[in-house]
């Protein structure tokens, strides 16, 4: 079988270039493609047929590969044959090797059909192939964060252009009070990547606490090095977020590193996340400690922990009431998801409420 040499090389050439696939994989494709054709039109049931396609000169040859049998019979002739009837023409031929019998058809009006038919198989062999190839790239980018371009917005859900495919922003992974545009460049977090009938489908995200690491990852060298380590992040995508650090070598301070000299490295964090507040927080194993400095920027007197409970009461000055309770709560709710304790505010020198006024709800 042949074809016209300059435009298979070319489409080729061009589907490796376009579709980002190996030459091997597109080669390996068109000889499944070829054997395909040929089983289709003269193939017969549970027969190994393979093709070998020559690149250069855009010619196939088709082999029948038979698998040689001890005895007199075979129990598949379409698939084996006895040791007997492979020595005819093979005197080195084994029992258990393979035998392999070129069977390419020299009826030019076979070439013509077989031709057609195999590029109906190669279009969706190749579409297959990309969709894996596109899916392989973005597995190994899930927990990262990728640029992208709007593409579309159909009600609250946003499509975005990231290079070979296109990643969905649904409304829960959207930042509240953020508004997108068609061919607005945004950074965005990839939570999931799934391959479907319909090729790779890309979950993307705003408001994924991944995504709040992955920027102090970037825009803090002492992170990204692993000389500050994030313990933990409790995040209320667009309103306000809290993060703890801890210094994994002596002399390092990890809310500095974070906070960046005159603010610049969260001021960089924040103006990417539209003005999203950011507490940095010190780490403290002493979970009392902790849950005090986890109420920034409040003013702690003492915090008293109840173990079996895993529940703390704060006491704080009247003055410092408010703030420590933050707007709607979500000052001591921020704090109780950061610490997974359950937290109550109390005035200095009032009992507690028999059940804690706030408790983690994630």
């Amino acid at each position: 079988m042949s074809s016209d040499t300059p435009s298979f090389s070319l489409a080729i050439d061009q589907i490796v270039a376009e579709k980002g696939i190996s030459k091997e994989k597109v080669l390996d494709t068109i000889e499944q493609a070829l054997a395909a054709a040929y089983r289709k039109d003269f193939g017969e049931r549970g027969q190994d047929i393979r093709a070998e396609f020559n690149e250069e000169n855009g010619t196939a040859r088709i082999f029948k590969v038979m698998t040689i049998v001890d005895g007199e019979e075979v129990e598949n002739p379409a698939s084996q044959l006895t040791l007997a009837q492979a020595k005819e023409t093979d005197k080195k031929a084994e029992v258990g090797k393979e035998y392999v019998e070129e069977v390419t058809p020299q009826d030019p009006q076979y070439g013509r059909v077989a031709a057609q038919t195999a590029k109906q198989v190669i279009i969706q062999r190749i579409r297959e192939a990309e969709r894996e190839a596109t899916f392989d790239e973005f597995q190994d980018k899930e927990g990262e964060i990728i640029s992208g371009i709007v593409q579309r917005i159909e009600g609250e859900t946003v499509f975005i252009d990231i290079g070979r495919t296109t990643g969905v922003l649904f409304p829960s992974e959207q930042v509240r009070g953020e508004r997108y545009r068609v061919n607005q460049r945004i950074r965005v977090y990839v939570v999931k990547v799934a391959l479907t009938s319909r090729g790779p489908e890309i979950l993307l995200s705003r408001s994924h606490p991944g995504m709040l690491r992955r920027l102090f990852e970037m825009e803090v060298p002492e992170v990204f090095a692993g000389t500050v380590e994030i313990k933990a992040i409790a995040r209320e995508a667009g309103e306000r977020s809290k993060v703890a650090v801890l210094a994994k070598e002596e002399g390092v301070d990890p809310v500095g590193a974070c906070i960046g000299q005159r603010g610049t490295r969260i001021q960089t964090i924040i103006a990417e996340l539209s003005g999203e507040k950011i507490d940095v927080i010190q780490w403290d194993d002493d979970i009392a400690r902790f849950i005090g400095y986890a109420l920034s920027p409040a003013r702690i007197i003492a915090v008293d922990i109840f173990e079996n409970e895993k529940r703390a009461i704060a006491h704080v000055e009247e003055d410092q009431l408010s703030l420590a309770i933050g707007k709607r709560g979500q000052n001591v709710r921020l704090a109780a998801k950061l610490s997974g304790w359950r937290i109550d505010i109390v005035k200095a020198g009032e009992e507690p409420a028999v059940e804690p006024a706030t408790e983690d709800k994630e």
